[in-house]
C-alpha cells in the first residue's frame, strides 16, 4: 500500500494532482477542497489510498490521515465505492460525516451528489458505529462547533481551486460570480453549495470566455 506521496506538485486538474516523486509523476485523485490547497511547483504531502481493480490501479489522495481513514471506512457500506466515498468527503469533512451519522442527519447525506433519500437512510443504518464519534477536545460538542464554523465558504474554496489551476485572481472571481446563482439555488433548496459541480461549471464559463 502507498500510504502517502510527497514531492513537488507537477500539474493540477479539477479532481487530479500530479506529484513528482523521485522523478516519477504520481497521478492522485483528490477532492476539489484538497486541490484548492495545492500549488504547482510547491511541495506537498498527501495521505493516499490505493484502489486495485482488475483493469486499473487508482491512487486517491487526502489532506490528512483522518480523511483517508474515513474514505476507507465509508467503502464498508454496500453500494459505496471509492468515487462515492470521495464525493462524500468532497462535500463534508470527516467530522461532519461522523456527526451526520451519529445524529442520523439524512439531509447531510442527501447533499452529496449521487445519494438520494432512500440511499441516505440505508447508509445511516450501515455506517452507524463504524466511523466513530466526532473528534475534538470535548467530543460531540467540539465536533458540533467545528461543523458550525465549517470549512472555508464555498466561494473561497472555488476561487482557491481555480487559482491553483493557474487562473488569474480576476478570472477566478468572474468565474465564481458566474456560478453563484447555481450555488444559491442549491443552498435555498436546503442543501450546501456543491463545490465539485460548481468547479466544473466555473471551468466551462472560463473556457467559453476564451
Amino acid at each position: 500500500m502507498i500510504a502517502f506521496v510527497s514531492g513537488a506538485v507537477a500539474a493540477l486538474a479539477p479532481t487530479l494532482a500530479v506529484i513528482e516523486v523521485g522523478g516519477v509523476g504520481m497521478a492522485v485523485q483528490c477532492t476539489p477542497n484538497t486541490i484548492a490547497g495545492l500549488r504547482i511547483g510547491e511541495q506537498a504531502r498527501l495521505a493516499t489510498s490505493l484502489v486495485v481493480r482488475e483493469d486499473s490501479l487508482t491512487l486517491y489522495g487526502f489532506a490528512d490521515d483522518d480523511e483517508r481513514q474515513v474514505f476507507e471506512l465509508l467503502q464498508g457500506a454496500s453500494g459505496v465505492g471509492p468515487r462515492l466515498a470521495q464525493a462524500m468527503l468532497g462535500v463534508h469533512s470527516p467530522d461532519a460525516l461522523r456527526l451526520a451519522v451519529s445524529t442520523a442527519d439524512e439531509k447531510a447525506l442527501v447533499a452529496v451528489p449521487g445519494i438520494g433519500k432512500k440511499g441516505a437512510q440505508k447508509l445511516l443504518l450501515e455506517l452507524k458505529g463504524k466511523l466513530g464519534a466526532p473528534l475534538g477536545a470535548s467530543g460531540l460538542v467540539g465536533a458540533q462547533r467545528a461543523v458550525a464554523s465549517g470549512p472555508a465558504p464555498w466561494t473561497e474554496q472555488l476561487s482557491a481551486a481555480l487559482i491553483g489551476l493557474g487562473y488569474a485572481s480576476r478570472d477566478a472571481e468572474e468565474a465564481v460570480s458566474a456560478v453563484t446563482p447555481q450555488a444559491e439555488a442549491a443552498i435555498a433548496a436546503g442543501g450546501s453549495a456543491p463545490v465539485p459541480q460548481l468547479l466544473r461549471a466555473a471551468l466551462q464559463s472560463l473556457n467559453r470566455a476564451r
